[in-house]
Formats: C-alpha cells, structure tokens, sequence
C-alpha cells in the first residue's frame, strides 16, 4: 500500500503544478454553466385530477331498464381525442400557446406538437391494490408545464372542463341521438303497421270463408273433413248394421216368443189378460175343454167353439205372418208389445234409428263441406298463402314498433337516469395556478455545475501533467532510470523555500474558497429570487 500511496501523492504533487490552470477552467466552466442555468426559462407545472364514479347507486338500479352506454368507451374515446390535433389547437388558441400573429403550417406544427409533449395524462384505479372497490372508479390526471404559469393553468383548467363535459355531452348527445333515431323509426313503423293492419282487414272483408281457421290452413281443413266423413260413415255403418240385427230379432225366434208367452207372463204375474187374439185362443180352447167335459163332440155349443177356436187360430198365425213382417199392428193384437224382451229389443231399435239419422246427417254435412273444399282447390290455397303473408307482415310490423317503443323508453329513462347522476364526476384536486417552477431546479443544477467543474479543473491539472511530466523524488528518479539512487541534495534555503510554499498555498485557498463562495452567492441569488418572485405573486393575488 505504501508505494502505491507514495506514487498517488507524486502525481497529486506533479498535478498541482497547474492547479491556477484548472482552477480558472473550473471557474469559467462554473460561471458558463451557472450563466446556462440562469437563462433557462422557467417552466411551471399544473395538475389537475378527476374521479370518475361508473358504478353509483343507481347503476344497479337501472339494470335492464334502461338502454346500456359504455361510458369507459365514452371516456377513453374523450381522453383520446384531448389529445387530438383539432381539440389540441383549440385549446392552444383558447389558452394563448398559439400567438395571435399568423404562423407558417410548419410553425403552427411544431407548437402543437411541442404542447402535446408537455401534456400528461395518466389514469390510475381509484383504491389500493388487491381492493375490490379499487375498479369501482377511475382517477384521471392531467398534467402541463409552460413557462407561463397562468397558462399552464389555463389550458389544464380548460383540459379537466373539456374532459367533464364532452364525457357528459358525449353520453347526452348519445342518448339524444338514440331518441332521435328511435322517434323516426317508430313513426316509419307506425306507417306500415297502420297499412298492414288496413291491407289485412281488407283481405279478410273480401275473402271471407276462404281464411284458414282455427282448424288450420285449407289442406289441413279438408284432410280433416275427409278423415270425418270416413269416420261418420264408419259409424253409419256400423249402426246400420246393429239396426239390422235388432229388426231381425224382432222379426225372428224372438218376435214369436214374445208374442207366444205373453198370456202366460201375464197370468204368472197375475194380471188378467186383455183381448188379444192368444189370450181368446186360450180361453176358447179352455171353454172347449170345459164343454167336453159335459157334452160330445156333436154338441153344438162343442162344435161352435171348436170353430171359433179354429178361426182364432187361423188369425193367430195371419197375425205371426204380419210380426215377421214387421207390421206394428200385428205386435200389438199380438201381445208382443207388451213383453218386456220385445220392449227391450224396440227400444234399443228405436234408438239406433234415431243414431243413423243424425249419422247419415253428419256424413252429408262432411261431404258437402269435402265437395265445397273441393271445389275451391285453385283458389283457397292461393288465398291462404296471401293471408299468411299479410299476417307475417303484420306480426313482423308490430314486433318491431313494439321493441321499438321499448328501447324508445329505456333511452328517456337513461337520459333521466344521466340527470339524476349514474355517472359522478368530483375533482380530486382542482387545477392552481403554480407560484413554483417546477422545472429547472436551479439550486441542484448550480450545485452540480459547481462539482462539475471541480472535477473538469482537476481533469485538466492532471492532464497537463501527463504532457508534460516531471521527477519529484528519489523512488520516481529510480524507476525511470532503472539504476539505484546513491544520494539526493536538499534545497539551499530551506526557510525561504517554505515561505514561498506558505504564500502560494494561501493564494490558492483563498482562490478556492472565492471559488466555494462563488457557489454560495450564486444560491443565495437563487433563493432571493424566488423570495421576491413569492412575494410578487402574494402581493398580485387578492385576499
């Protein structure tokens, strides 16, 4: 260590041969440097920031009720076009940044971009990271610096206004525009379902009976009146069949039985019988019975009543002949009509007479409406496809006025909504105007010229020094001439030599200490004047 200690001190010793040398280039480099930094322009900044609610109470509330906007699209679209050529020259003319005397294209460009790139505007979520409530709103902050500070406030105060009310105006105008557009494509719908509605009627009016019902259209109308009449004569059918059945009781085994035990069933039940003819037979072949008993065969009364007996007889079976047949009469002489067998048997064949009557009734009323279907093959399929057309228009026509109606009132609700705050805006910090520059930060760059130029004179000391070196000891004499050092003479006059050291380090201290207090007048300076410019400012605002 010693000897690389020992050389560090020979070069400082050699270096210091031209510290008048670096300390003047450090002095005119300071007093360059100092004169640069006083000449900077001032630069003042204003900041400005918004915060902006998407998601307030009534947000939720309004949910489906009212015509969905995103505002953030709105928002982003507004922070964009702040930023724009045209609304940036706009703001340039309404705060001053453009000079009233006319400017080339060129000029005019460069100012604009100038202003754009002193322009910042950042956007941070409202909350800490990791809250949830952090999405619940967003912060917006804008940013200028200009060396006036009036204008710096100026065009951010007319930024935060633009920001706040083309955000809302845009949202307005959006609605306003909704409305608008719904109004007239409301009353154009109005039109054409009113002409929907009169086409439709009339088309009913003059195709009456030829209109698909409730059944359906006119193919599906006859399918069904072709599937009915099969139906009807099915049944008549079979009816006729069941009628035929019961007439062949009636004229059958069943008829003659009847119509022979209905004295018997009578006297079993102990009711007397009346005066049909198997009742007379009966009784006459009783009294003949009875008049065998007392006479002979040759008895009058016995020979009378056997005649009478006969006859009975005879119309007895001219009776049966006429119940085969069928005749009415012949049941009731008879005494069939009275047997409850034969009652059952009318009865039911009374019943199904009046069941094929209203049968073949319907089967008529079936094939007329198959014949009348029928004849209207060219026509009713032609008529149906027309009604359906003009019933889809129609439905198609009032769909639309009907949706239109709704969202037609979604947006007045929205715009009430808009009115009644959905989206808050609150400034977060109002634009002031700065008393302060903001930028240069004169006091640091005074400071770091200073230090600067400290190290740029000892630079060029130990330049020097380089081009033009020197041997200031022993152990430097021996390494340039690689042989030893025997001996080495003092100065003549030591005292004198230390007298000249003495006044020459004085000198320089003094030189360097004017130079410290250079750097201390120039921050005092510094300090003084933005005392007096505090002042003046205080003293221009009114209490």
């Amino acid at each position: 260590m010693m000897p690389a200690l020992e050389k560090a001190y020979d070069e400082i010793r050699s270096a210091l041969r031209f510290r008048w040398y670096g300390l003047s280039a450090a002095l005119v480099v300071a007093l360059i440097g100092w004169t640069i930094v006083f000449a900077l322009p001032d630069r003042y900044e204003t900041t400005a920031s918004v915060f902006v609610d998407t998601r307030t109470p009534l947000k939720p509330v309004l949910t489906n009720l009212t015509l969905e906007q995103d505002v953030d699209a709105q928002i982003n679209y507004v922070r964009e076009s702040l930023l724009a050529r045209p609304q940036l020259e706009k703001v340039a003319r309404d705060a001053g940044v453009l000079p009233t005397t006319p400017l080339t294209e060129r000029e005019r460009v460069r100012l604009l971009d100038d202003m754009a790139d002193r322009v910042t505007l950042t956007v941070s979520n409202a909350g800490s990271p990791g809250d949830e409530r952090a999405t619940a709103g967003t912060v917006y902050t804008i940013d200028y610096l200009d060396t006036d500070p009036k204008r710096s406030f100026k065009v951010v105060d007319t930024l935060l206004n633009n920001f706040v009310e083309q955000t809302l105006g845009g949202k307005r105008a959006g609605s306003e525009n909704a409305q608008k557009f719904l109004e007239a494509r409301i009353k154009d719908y109005e039109q054409r379902l009113s002409v929907a509605e009169d086409k439709l009627a009339n088309f009913k009016k003059q195709n009456v009976g030829l209109l698909p019902s409730e059944q359906g259209g006119y193919f599906a109308q006859l399918q069904s009146e072709v599937e009915a009449s099969k139906k009807a004569s099915t049944d008549l059918a079979i009816a006729e069949s069941r009628r035929d059945e019961l007439t062949h009781q009636l004229r059958g085994d069943v008829a003659l039985s009847a119509a022979g035990t209905t004295g018997s069933t009578l006297t079993a039940q102990g009711i007397t019988p009346g005066s049909d003819t198997l009742s007379r037979i009966q009784e006459t072949q009783a009294k003949l019975d009875e008049l065998l008993l007392r006479f002979t065969d040759q008895h009058p009364d016995v020979v009378a009543t056997r005649e009478t007996l006969a006859e009975l007889k005879a119309r007895r079976a001219a009776e049966l002949e006429r119940l085969k047949r069928g005749d009415a009469s012949a049941a009731a002489s008879s005494g069939a009509a009275s047997n409850p067998v034969y009652q059952s048997i009318e009865l039911e064949l009374n019943k199904v007479s009046v069941e094929i009557a209203a049968l073949r009734r319907q089967v008529a009323q079936h094939e007329a409406a198959v014949r009348e279907l029928r004849a209207r093959l060219n026509s009713a399929p032609q008529v149906e496809a027309e009604y359906q057309q003009l019933t889809r228009d129609y439905a198609i026509n009032k769909a639309e006025y009907t949706a239109l109606m709704e969202n037609y009132q979604k947006a007045r609700l929205g715009e009430q909504a808009d009115s009644a705050g959905s989206v808050r805006f609150e400034i977060v910090q109002p634009p002031e105007e700065p008393v302060i520059p903001m930028w240069p930060r004169r006091n640091h760059l005074l400071a770091e010229i200073w230090l600067a130029a400290l190290v740029l004179g000892a630079g060029l000391a130990y330049g020097l020094h380089l081009l033009k070196p020197v041997v200031n000891s022993v152990r430097g004499l021996d390494e340039i001439s690689q042989f030893p050092v025997l001996g080495a003479v003092s100065v003549a006059f030591p005292s004198r030599e230390q007298f000249v050291f003495r006044r020459r380090f004085v000198r320089f201290s003094a030189a360097g200490a004017g130079l410290i207090a250079a750097l201390v007048i120039v921050l005092a300076l510094n300090w003084a004047g933005v005392r007096i410019a505090l002042g003046a400012l205080k003293g221009l605002t009114p209490s």
